[in-house]
């Protein structure tokens, strides 16, 4: 089975979203980060190259498969 490239790194959150972001996205990241922070009572990771995200879980399928994902996240293209 593959391994999922949907992971938590060390990557900076701040770094990502000056990065990416126009001044308008960059305010819009700080009132979700703000209420996603809330929300799962949990800091902003990075998951892989392009995912905030917010908390973790464990899923496993019927199949065999299994891995962790963030609980909620947003991107930005």
């Amino acid at each position: 089975m593959a391994e999922s490239k949907t992971k938590p790194t060390e990557s900076s959150v701040a770094g990502y979203i000056a990065n990416r972001a126009s001044a308008e996205q960059a305010v819009d990241c700080a009132h979700l980060t703000a209420l996603l922070k809330k929300v799962t009572k949990s800091e902003p990771k990075m998951w892989g190259p392009s995912i905030v995200g917010f908390g973790s879980y464990h899923y496993k399928y019927d199949s065999g498969r299994q891995g962790d994902s963030c609980i909620t996240g947003f991107a930005m293209y």
